[in-house]
């Protein structure tokens, strides 16, 4: 045989033989591997999602925890008479059929509100509420809407005085705090609209506040946060059940083939795209699903979004002005860990146009989707961060962001990894107003 001739078969039987061996090589990876997909470090990453803990303590809130104070909550959370045409209530935005969050793109109450009503379910897990984080609390977060024009449109002394003249009401609020005073029937001392309008000195209810004695607004101030208190109560029992994720997580962990079954093939290659390619864990994190910070999208105009939102930069110091926030006289530990956060939170120019990160627990429910109502599916929030193709409106862009390039397949898949995470809803007993405020013992 010619030399070369010889050469060249060699040299086949060689590629022959190399490939097959990386054939086998491949093949014993694929069954190293957990569920033939994950490595031992990418299940333990995996393992960082899952299960979501129970629900943080709240030491600014010292009836967080009470049942009583939970039915209380839960019944002023359905209470449409907080409201000043008697028609809109917390569930009005925050509705439980819809991951209690709102089907439209911006909330309505009395008026329309800059903003997509952020979902509460599994909000007590986060440190900041509210898109911008100007609240420190969710007792804190409660109270701006009420207060809100396009909201509630009522006052703190209007829920003072619902409180002290609905007999329920008022046992159930003395049952866990103090008696409310008599004085509180007293129009002229304790008007029903009545509350502090810093910027808009002429209005008629921040004329009615700042005529009445200081101790009579600091008694309206404390039964009001109280009231705000309950809610949050209720609120923190709002919390998704296990999803079908949480039971891959425990099959992944265990070897339980069954287990294992509990999401789609194209929701395990959407997990692996969520843990590698697409790097979707930067901010999307813990249990959770976020690292319950803020950051900048860049996402572009709408026409619906009238103004041009500061986002977290006007959050700051709305948080840091609030006497309700954790180091005012109202919060149940001012000298806390919570409180500490306020003592040292700056405001810096990079908090333009930033916002929070939402969970993504349950979040097939709440669409649309970003702080604006931006993408109605779950689809186009994907195809967006593939592209990146708009323009920010304020600031700019997180720098870590850059475009995925995904194909229509991986954005399929990651969109199926996202329904995975649809926990079962919390009891139906807490999906709606009960008969009473009082506990059955009451």
């Amino acid at each position: 045989m010619d030399r070369s001739l010889t050469s060249i078969v060699i040299m086949a039987g060689l590629v022959f033989i190399g490939a097959a061996c990386q054939r086998s090589n491949d093949s014993s990876a694929a069954t190293d591997r957990v569920d033939g997909r994950f490595t031992a470090e990418q299940v333990q990453r995996i393992g960082t999602l899952s299960p979501l803990p129970e629900v943080p303590d709240a030491p600014t809130n010292a009836v967080a925890d009470d049942e009583q104070a939970a039915r209380m909550g839960q019944f002023l959370f359905y209470d449409e008479r907080l409201s000043a045409n008697n028609e809109v209530s917390c569930a009005s935005c925050h509705d439980p059929s819809h991951g209690f969050s709102s089907p439209r793109r911006l909330g309505h109450g009395i008026g329309t509100t800059p903003r997509h009503p952020p979902s509460v379910l599994n909000a007590a897990y986060h440190r900041w509420f509210d898109w911008d984080g100007k609240a420190d609390s969710l007792w804190l977060q409660a109270a701006r809407p009420l207060e809100n024009p396009s909201e509630h449109g009522i006052s703190r002394t209007t829920v003072v005085r619902h409180v002290y003249e609905h007999p329920e009401l008022k046992r159930a609020y003395q049952s866990i705090f103090e008696p409310l005073p008599g004085a509180l029937s007293d129009d002229e001392r304790f008007p029903k609209k009545a509350r502090p309008i810093p910027n808009a000195p002429d209005h008629p209810a921040h004329r009615a506040w700042q005529q009445m004695r200081e101790g009579d607004r600091e008694t309206v101030n404390r039964i009001f946060a109280n009231v705000l208190k309950t809610i949050a109560a209720y609120e923190r029992k709002l919390t998704a059940g296990e999803a079908p994720f949480d039971r891959y997580v425990e099959g992944l962990e265990a070897g339980d083939d069954e287990k294992l079954r509990a999401i789609s093939p194209s929701a395990k290659r959407g997990l692996k795209l969520f843990i590698g390619k697409a790097g979707c864990m930067r901010c999307h994190n813990g249990p959770l699903f976020s690292d319950k910070t803020f950051h900048n999208l860049g996402l572009g105009e709408r026409p619906w979004l009238k103004d041009r939102d500061p986002g977290r930069y006007r959050g700051v110091e709305r948080v840091r002005q609030s006497p309700f926030n954790a180091t005012g006289p109202y919060s149940d530990a001012p000298d806390g860990r919570e409180a500490d956060r306020i003592e040292f939170l700056k405001r810096g120019s990079e908090d333009r146009g930033q916002f929070k990160t939402p969970s993504l627990r349950n979040v097939e429910l709440t669409a649309p989707y970003m702080h604006g109502g931006h993408f109605e599916t779950l689809e186009e929030v994907v195809r967006f961060y593939s592209t990146l193709n708009e323009v920010p409106e304020v600031g700019h862009r997180e720098e870590m962001l850059e475009p995925l390039g995904l194909t229509d397949r991986e954005i399929d898949d990651l969109v199926s990894f996202m329904k995975s995470l649809t926990g079962e809803l919390p009891d139906s007993e807490l999906l709606r107003q009960p008969d009473s405020p009082l506990s059955d013992e009451e």
